[in-house]
């Protein structure tokens, strides 16, 4: 594994600040009453993703840093549900979930393989 100088090297924080610039994106045009639960529930979640591969980057010792990653993974999960509970809701389009899914996909593959990465070095 290549050595980085900072988190925004990193291809999952790329990608997870991607997923997260296009959940903003989504949830812009939910309904007004959506704003206080699902909407902010939503963006926290998916905040909580690139936010925590970020700060995990810092951490000395492998089990502080797979512990952030643990974290990212569980919010990620989270924001699948929120993925689908808005498309089954008719808040997001066929096509928004498609992408946000995909991304999602990929966000957690790459994760895994970040954290398979780190406890084998």
């Amino acid at each position: 594994m290549e050595k980085t100088k900072t988190f925004k090297e990193l291809i999952v924080w790329q990608k997870g600040h991607k997923l997260v610039l296009e959940i903003y994106r989504s949830t812009r045009n939910f309904p007004k009453d959506e704003i206080y639960a699902l909407t902010s529930q939503f963006r926290r979640a998916r905040v909580s993703i690139a936010a925590n591969i970020a700060e995990g980057y810092k951490k000395k010792t492998k089990p502080n840093k797979l512990n952030f990653l643990n974290i990212s993974e569980s919010s990620l999960e989270e924001v699948k549900y929120y993925i689908i509970l808005s498309k089954d809701l008719e808040y997001i389009s066929e096509k928004e979930f498609s992408v946000l899914e995909a991304l999602s996909d990929e966000v957690g593959r790459l994760i895994t393989g970040y954290s398979n990465a780190i406890s084998r070095n």
